[in-house]
């Protein structure tokens, strides 16, 4: 049985490993595809996957992912379908699936009874970029009753009230925000995200992820230097697995393979 999101990252911190988190929209360039991205994933270093449901609006999405949605909703792709791939791909997988998806989807089906269809088909986690902070109370609590752990994010722009609001809330881990603005790869990571992450550390002992931006095994490493429990890894991903068939396939598990090793050298050898 797959562990939960903090079991996962319990057993990670442990071993004193970073964990690799890589995102992928589901259904592009198709649901046959995902299937079999997930599975090489999670045989290539992932340590959790994000999967994307394909939305109509991601405003907090940069040009690549948000083509990404576009590609998959124009197939017919729905999260009816995902959810059935899940389960059936879930039980073959160690790393454990969060879902990447926006709020309005979830109100639209009622949030109870998505949190028992997502947790039924073995979801483990959930991010939800748009999520209110006055309504996230309602949330946790019926995504914990169902065994979900609902992850909230922090912006470079937070202050220091809402950081700890956040931190005390976000379950799983908390996800930092690398930049401000919408995701996508960039050339460098803002250094100011060395000082957020130990300003939330002094407030939490929970893992902390950094997310959007990050591109390449050379800026994964610098994340994983600073202090960061995981890296979270997504346009470089879908960019990759856009080209389609076998190229797209090897693409991510080239990259994963990179992005593991970065943040899997010894802290001597990088001192």
């Amino acid at each position: 049985m797959t562990n939960t999101i903090s079991e996962r990252f319990q057993i990670l911190k442990k071993r004193r490993q970073c964990a690799l988190i890589p995102f992928i929209t589901a259904g592009d360039p198709d649901l046959e595809t995902t299937a079999k991205a997930l599975q090489i994933l999670d045989r290539n270093g992932a340590d959790f996957i994000e999967l994307g449901i394909p939305y109509s609006d991601p405003l907090a999405d940069g040009p690549v992912n948000q083509a990404a949605a576009t590609r998959a909703l124009q197939k017919g792709t729905r999260l009816e379908e995902v959810l059935e791939l899940v389960k059936n791909v879930s039980p073959s997988l160690q790393a454990p699936i969060s879902l990447y998806t926006y709020y309005n989807p979830i109100l639209y089906r009622g949030i109870k009874p998505f949190f028992e269809q997502i947790a039924s088909v073995g979801v483990k986690g959930l991010v939800i970029p748009d999520l209110p902070m006055d309504e996230a109370t309602e949330v946790l609590e019926l995504a914990a009753a169902t065994g979900i752990e609902v992850t909230l994010l922090i912006a470079p722009t937070s202050s220091q009230e809402r950081i700890v609001a956040i931190a005390k809330k976000s379950q799983g881990f908390i996800y930092l925000v690398s930049v401000t603005g919408v995701t996508g790869m960039r050339s460098q990571v803002q250094t100011r995200v060395k000082d957020l992450l130990k300003q939330i550390h002094d407030v939490t002992d929970k893992p902390i992820g950094i997310g959007f931006g990050i591109s390449d095994a050379k800026q994964a490493r610098q994340i994983r230097d600073w202090g960061a429990d995981a890296v979270i890894v997504g346009s470089a991903f879908v960019k990759r697995l856009a080209m389609g068939g076998e190229e797209g396939l090897q693409g991510i598990e080239q990259l994963c393979r990179e992005l593991k090793d970065a943040i899997s050298v010894e802290l001597s050898a990088i001192e």
